[in-house]
């Protein structure tokens, strides 16, 4: 039977038990409850928020990926609403991304996924980027060099060294996503990472690596003995 949440035991509603026992007591129905502030007419927005995330199997980087669109299909989520909830868990993606961020030295090609997933990793699309490192391996810039994927782009290595050289930069890793999860560097993925490492030495800036991004794992060309 359907109980309004103003109706629930006072440390059972989502904003007082907030207050009452801080945010790390709340699931994850709850928190966004909050955000929806109202449900419908049959059902509480803690249980309205528990059906939506048991449509992304109550995993939130699985509801990130959900559309305005696609959240207005639940009944008692209008537009507003919708919004809300993907404007929260932008910002959750962006304060990962900031936390990459200050892992700025790379020690390993698990350095590179950990900087470069929350920007890449989740994206349907396929975006090439480079990291430029000093001396100490330290990086000084990051730069997307195309959308879209390597096959339907042409990666000018002429971009990269250019900037290579406006930032002093001693060597730099190449990386790029998989949308589909595969963790395989294709035949164009070694091409690329050929011509690119010529252009270096040519340079006397080493390409160091190349790092295949998924949502949870990470491909790395030095690691498997490709270089």
């Amino acid at each position: 039977m359907y109980t309004p949440i103003n109706q629930w035991a006072e440390d059972d509603r989502p904003r007082e038990k907030f207050l009452l026992k801080g945010k790390a007591s709340l699931s994850d129905s709850e928190l966004l409850a909050i955000l929806i502030g109202s449900g419908s007419r049959n059902e509480s927005a803690v249980q309205l928020c528990q059906r939506i995330l048991a449509s992304a199997h109550n995993n939130l980087n699985q509801l990130s990926k959900l559309s305005v669109q696609q959240l207005t299909t639940f009944k008692g989520i209008g537009e507003a609403k919708a919004i809300a909830i993907v404007a929260a868990l932008e910002l959750g993606r962006r304060k990962r991304s900031e936390e990459a961020i200050d892992f700025d030295k790379i020690t390993s090609s698990k350095s590179v996924f950990e900087i470069m997933q929350p920007i890449i990793g989740e994206l349907p699309h396929e975006e090439f980027w480079v990291l430029y490192l000093n001396n100490s391996n330290k990086v000084l810039h990051k730069s997307q060099l195309s959308k879209g994927g390597i096959t339907g782009t042409i990666v000018d290595s002429r971009i990269i060294f250019k900037k290579a050289l406006e930032c002093n930069a001693t060597s730099l890793i190449l990386t790029h996503n998989h949308p589909s999860g595969k963790l395989l560097a294709s035949e164009a993925d070694r091409e690329v990472t050929r011509k690119l490492k010529l252009a270096g030495q040519q340079m006397d800036i080493l390409v160091l690596d190349h790092v295949i991004i998924t949502e949870t794992g990470f491909y790395s060309f030095n690691d498997e003995g490709i270089f």
